[in-house]
């Protein structure tokens, strides 16, 4: 699936970004949307920086009442450092490790169940997680070129 594919019929769309900014690449999803935030001003499109619980947030993802859901997380899929996929939350990747607590595949089995909406996850194979360190200069640059992407087409809806 390509991305403005997916974004096709958004009537309003709820960004999530998931990660602890502490522990290096798992800053991902969070340094995306807060970037966004910065440059996307869309009434249709409504950012969280959902930080490591997720779950927190399905009140306000469901109050939103959104036509499109998208989860931004560093996850480990087997693939290079930087690397991006885009996948069915509710599929192997919403199983995935991470660092938040609830697999994301039940967080969009609970949505589902007080919204229509269409899910999907953007992830970000990380190098390194460790505490207090950097982010890599891989997951750097595959976020600067996917929030360059989604800027663009979340400008368009």
């Amino acid at each position: 699936m390509e991305l403005r594919e997916f974004f096709s019929n958004v009537e309003k769309v709820v960004i999530c970004g998931i990660g602890n900014d502490t522990r290096g690449d798992d800053a991902f999803g969070v340094y995306v949307v807060e970037r966004l935030k910065e440059r996307v001003f869309n009434p249709k499109v409504v950012f969280l920086n959902c930080a490591e619980m997720p779950e927190s947030y399905a009140g306000k993802i469901i109050r939103e009442r959104p036509s499109h859901v998208v989860f931004i997380d560093a996850v480990h899929f087997e693939g290079k450092p930087g690397e991006i996929v885009l996948a069915d939350p509710e599929g192997t990747l919403g199983e995935a490790f991470s660092t938040h607590r609830m697999p994301l595949k039940l967080l969009v089995g609970y949505l589902k169940q007080n919204i229509d909406a269409k899910f999907l996850l953007i992830g970000a194979q990380p190098k390194q997680i460790g505490f207090f360190v950097e982010m890599s200069e891989e997951l750097k640059e595959s976020a600067k070129k996917l929030v360059d992407v989604l800027e663009q087409i979340l400008s368009e809806i």
